[in-house]
Order: C-alpha cells, then structure tokens, then sequence
C-alpha cells in the first residue's frame, strides 16, 4: 500500500529542513555548506533531504521563498494604515530588524553570489521585491496626497530608493547593532515635505 502524504507535514518538514539550511548557509556559505551537514545538524539523513528538496540549488531558494508571504502580511498590516508617513517609517524600521543579526547580513552575501546563476531564485527576490515595492508606493501616494510626504518625490522611484537603504543596512551591519534609529532618521529626512525658504 503507498504511503499517505501529508501535507501539513510535507510543509512543516520543508520549513524545518529550510530554516536549518539557511542558519548554516549564512554561517559558512553555500558552497562550503553540504546537504549531509545540514542533515546531520537535523539528526537525519541526506536522503530525507531530498525527498523534500530535489537539489541544493531549491533547498537554497526555499530559504527566500518564505519571504513571498512573509513581505505580503508586513504589508497587509500596514496598507490601511490612517497615517502613512508612520507607516512607512515602521515598515522600514520592520525590514531592517534583522540587520543586527549576523547570519542576515552573511545570507545576503550569498544571495548575491548566486542570484545571477540561478533564474528561479532570481524569480523569487523579484516577486518578493515587489510585493514590498508597490506596498511602499501605495503608502508613499497615500502620504503625497495627504501632505505628510514631499510632493516632488515619485512613489515607485522612492519606495526602490527605501528599499536600496535597507539593503544597504544589512551589507554594513555589525553584529548586535540595530540601525533601527539610523534608518527610521534617514528615511524621515528623505520623505518630508521641503520647507522652501
């Protein structure tokens, strides 16, 4: 008789065996990390990885793909929000919480080594880009319109330039130090209204 599949249990596996993979790709690289070391740091075997992975490769990219629904409910949260220059301001301040982490700055090196190499990772950084990019715009509009957000600024180059300025928290983070105060000062500089003298 074949084996049930579960579901529920297929996909807790799979964030397990991801969550665990992207702790030791962050610490030691992607190419130095084996598939049998990251089994061994789950007390399984290299075969039961992949049963739910079919290569490295995804195994990798299901370390980002969480990030789908991860950048959709951060923008749920804010969307409707009554005042959107505060908004903004958490939901940058949200995206950079884990700059003071080092393994976040350590996954975003790797990211970049091998975004370029592979289409479907590229794919998944893309889609979860522009969830955070059109939320932000949208917020940025909002606030354009109701006088709290520099008029001349455009809300699709800004909501780019945002999240440029929380990449660049991560490359420059130093572990244990939150930039917290840094960006939400940044990114309150960029967006108010010029006073013209």
């Amino acid at each position: 008789m074949a084996r049930k599949v579960d579901p529920a249990h297929t996909s807790q596996m799979r964030a397990r065996i991801a969550s665990e993979a992207g702790r030791l790709f962050a610490a030691h690289g992607y190419e130095r990390t084996s598939v049998s070391e990251i089994a061994g740091a789950l007390g399984t075997s290299s075969g039961s990885i992949f049963y739910y992975f079919k290569d490295k490769a995804a195994l990798f990219r299901a370390v980002f793909e969480k990030d789908i629904p991860a950048a959709e409910n951060l923008i749920a949260k804010y969307v409707d929000s009554s005042d959107p220059l505060e908004a903004v301001l958490d939901l940058v301040e949200a995206l950079g919480k884990d700059a003071s982490d080092p393994s976040a700055s350590g996954m975003l090196v790797e990211l970049l080594r091998h975004v370029g190499e592979d289409p479907e990772l590229l794919e998944i950084v893309d889609h979860t880009a522009s969830v955070l990019r059109s939320g932000i715009a949208s917020l940025i509009s909002r606030g354009i319109a109701d006088g709290s957000i520099d008029a001349s600024l455009d809300a699709e180059e800004t909501a780019s330039w945002l999240q440029a300025i929380v990449d660049a928290a991560y490359l420059n983070a130093r572990p244990g130090y939150s930039p917290r105060l840094e960006l939400r000062r940044t990114v309150l500089g960029y967006l108010s209204p010029k006073s013209h003298h």
